[in-house]
């Protein structure tokens, strides 16, 4: 049987400002297993973004239970998350988020200047991941070199770099063309595939969802039952 990676049990979450009150999260139950590719899809503010975010540990839950790898996130100190963090999430933005002022290697390399690894060793996981996106003849390259697509693989490629359990995906496609999209989701079902990652994606491309194990969809903060 695979592990659970992640589990969630009447897990809520209610953003305050002022005297209003909004519920972004309603009693969620979610199990991710190792090597699921859950695909989360649903209308703009039905809490996809959310829950990803408080199942990678960047936000916390108002309410409920969440265990990643049988760890209470949500009740880690931030210092302990944030190490926690770099050692078992990787994680996949929209706007690839890669710093103008370093190649494509440097970028890569960044996660792994948390770690203990020598330079040597740094060195071989970085090329290990721009090689099996691709790139391993673009690692001397600026991003502002490199199309949105490449700029994209640069992304994923540091967030596996440190080859972490979960990896997490946010609108992935949502700045690409159409071809280059569909590179970016050939990557993530090959390393689902062939690497028996565990993925959890958000999107609102239903193309995009058909690269998943699973597709679960979210409407006004609740998660629908299975099918729906």
């Amino acid at each position: 049987m695979p592990n659970t990676v992640v589990e969630t049990k009447g897990l809520s979450k209610i953003f305050r400002r002022d005297s209003f009150e909004v519920t972004a999260l309603e009693d969620v139950n979610l199990t991710v297993l190792q090597g699921d590719f859950v695909c989360l899809m649903g209308p703009s503010g039905s809490g996809k973004t959310t829950l990803l975010n408080i199942i990678a540990g960047i936000d916390r839950p108002t309410q409920g239970q969440l265990r990643v790898l049988g760890e209470d996130v949500a009740s880690m100190s931030e210092d302990r998350l944030a190490a926690w963090r770099n050692v078992h999430v990787g994680f996949v933005f929209q706007t690839f988020n890669l710093i103008p002022v370093l190649t494509a290697f440097e970028n890569v390399e960044l996660p792994l200047l948390l770690t203990k690894l020598s330079s040597q060793a740094r060195k071989e996981h970085v090329i290990a991941a721009l090689k099996l996106v691709g790139l391993e003849d673009r690692i001397h390259h600026f991003p502002r070199q490199l199309s949105g697509g490449q700029e994209q693989r640069v992304a994923i490629a540091r967030a596996i770099v440190t080859d972490p359990t979960l990896l997490m995906a946010d609108e992935p496609t949502g700045d690409l063309d159409a071809h280059s999209a569909e590179e970016i989701l050939d990557i993530l079902s090959r390393l689902n595939r062939d690497f028996s990652k565990t993925i959890i994606m958000v999107t609102h491309d239903p193309r995009a969802a058909r690269h998943a194990t699973m597709t679960r969809h979210l409407e006004k903060g609740q998660l629908l039952p299975l099918g729906q």
